[in-house]
């Protein structure tokens, strides 16, 4: 039975608990990194592990459309390109876009084809595209990207890490133009390196269209000359809810789930990175928790 000196003293411990919550501290979350950043000035705002070097999945596809973006203001026509489709890319494991060896696609639709359903197949199908015409990796490439069977991409990858350091992202390592690549214990990216993509990405109307999109009616062209229409349904389910508008899932066993997001809340922009998530849903609690915290900070 509880007595009335043993009610008072739990009341009273409630009412300390409660007293000691610090209601302007960043929210519980299950992911292993966390940053969020000004989505206009790229300033990261708040952060947890935000220099960690970790595997990053998907978010990696990102980097390989701001690549072929960037070739594209030099030279628009680079996005009417026809990209064919070869075995390697084909036999890409994982995410598919799900075109298959000898059909063809535009640049256009091919990042849809990439960043819309995570296509692993189209991120090597442009690895291989534009690899001749980049410059080839430096001796202190990564080792993978060196051996022999990436000569038909290290040239693409290596412009991916170029890019990456233009970019100050000083922490970041691709070795494939889809996802993480190398060995279980190599890392690819951090969370304060991930924003630093993701600001300098949706500053290219055509990226920040693409990965607003939900939906998207591709036109392939198969080996026998004729043509089909394939729909490509975008794997950020955030999207659905209003307020965001990108920018790129990523998930695979030893990354975790990941996602790198932007939202706005009455004129407040935020990207948010959140790497090593338990599972898709947490994830994406995590990363709703997350802009929600800052729109409260931000608009008191």
């Amino acid at each position: 039975m509880m007595t009335t000196r043993t009610f008072v003293l739990f009341a009273g411990l409630a009412v300390a608990s409660h007293a000691a919550e610090d209601l302007a501290a960043p929210p519980v979350t299950t992911c292993k990194a966390w940053a969020i950043a000004d989505g206009k000035t790229g300033e990261i705002l708040a952060s947890h592990h935000p220099d960690e070097p970790l595997k990053s999945a998907s978010t990696t596809k990102a980097m390989c459309a701001h690549v072929i973006l960037e070739l594209a203001k030099k030279d628009p026509a680079v996005l009417e390109e026809i990209v064919t489709i070869s075995k390697l890319a084909d036999a890409t494991p994982g995410s598919t876009a799900e075109v298959t060896a000898g059909e063809k696609v535009t640049v256009r639709d091919g990042l849809y084809g990439m960043l819309l359903p995570s296509g692993n197949d189209m991120g090597n199908a442009f690895a291989e595209h534009f690899n001749a015409r980049l410059a080839p990796p430096a001796k202190d490439a990564p080792a993978s990207i060196l051996k022999p069977e990436f000569r038909t991409r290290s040239h693409f990858i290596a412009e991916m890490n170029r890019t990456a350091a233009r970019l100050g992202m000083t922490r970041t390592v691709y070795r494939q133009s889809f996802g993480d690549g190398g060995t279980d214990a190599d890392r690819t990216t951090t969370a304060a390196d991930l924003l630093k993509l993701g600001h300098a990405a949706m500053q290219n109307p055509l990226f920040r269209d693409i990965v607003k999109t939900q939906q998207h009616t591709g036109k392939v062209s198969q080996p026998n000359g004729k043509e089909r229409s394939i729909e490509w349904k975008n794997s950020n389910k955030l999207l659905a809810l209003g307020g965001y508008d990108g920018i790129k899932t990523g998930m695979t066993k030893s990354a975790g789930y990941c996602l790198l997001a932007r939202g706005e809340q009455d004129g407040v922009q935020l990207v948010v990175a959140v790497l090593g998530g338990v599972t898709e849903e947490t994830r994406n609690a995590d990363v709703r928790n997350l802009f929600r915290w800052q729109w409260g900070m931000r608009s008191k």
